[in-house]
């Protein structure tokens, strides 16, 4: 079971006083576990930095700025894959009873394809498993990290060292449509406003009804873990 898993849901999370204080303590342990190139640790390490030195108050508007007001590169997983279609909500049961399961209760305020949250599941994996499970989703992780470099934003870091520990490269094809959808522009509030009262967007086959298959192999391959 890998402490990283940890340290990166912690560096991913919304900057607080206390994350201020142990942001190099993440990277330390990433570190030391040795699962990451010490290039990305490096890049961690910037990234531990920026949060460290930023005045806390912009450091959380950027967040917000960034993953909230940025469908295209929202930290929760299952909106890459189901937007908001019907196919959406059984995949969120079915994660909370696979956390719950493996005797990880959720909080209220946060939803189960939130991917601090995921990563704190796969903390509690074995190595093999967890690598499987970042595999499946290693496709939405590459399109983000790709939208994130766009933006040279540091927070591209968590993503790198996710897909090095991934234990299958990205389905190029899958990443290519991802990013095959126009990008947001976080200060265009209209265009936003717009995009959340559309139709959801899903990746894959046509209907709605067939669903995602990559979500549907990543929900699968969690189940099977239960056995």
């Amino acid at each position: 079971m890998a402490m990283t898993y940890r340290a990166l849901s912690r560096l991913l999370s919304y900057p607080e006083p206390q994350l201020q204080t142990e942001a190099s303590l993440c990277v330390e342990i990433v570190r030391k576990e040795g699962l990451v190139p010490d290039r990305i640790v490096s890049a961690l390490g910037k990234l531990a930095g920026h949060i460290e030195d930023s005045e806390l108050y912009e450091a959380q508007a950027a967040y917000v700025e960034l993953f909230d007001r940025t469908r295209s590169v929202s930290l929760h997983l299952y909106e890459h894959v189901h937007g908001e279609s019907r196919e959406r909500g059984p995949a969120m049961v079915g994660l909370v009873e696979l956390y719950r399961a493996h005797g990880l209760e959720m909080e209220v305020s946060d939803l189960p394809d939130y991917l601090p949250v995921f990563l704190e599941f796969l903390s509690i994996l074995p190595d093999a498993e967890a690598a499987s499970l970042i595999g499946e989703a290693a496709h939405v992780l590459e399109a983000i990290a790709e939208r994130l470099k766009k933006r040279q934003s540091p927070y591209r870091a968590v993503f790198s060292a996710l897909i090095e520990i991934s234990d299958r490269p990205a389905d190029r094809a899958a990443v290519a449509d991802l990013l095959a959808i126009q990008d947001d522009d976080p200060n265009d509030l209209d265009a936003i406003d717009k995009a959340w009262e559309e139709e959801a967007v899903t990746f894959g086959p046509e209907t709605a009804s067939d669903g995602c298959p990559k979500a549907q192999a990543m929900l699968k391959t969690m189940q099977g873990t239960r056995q």
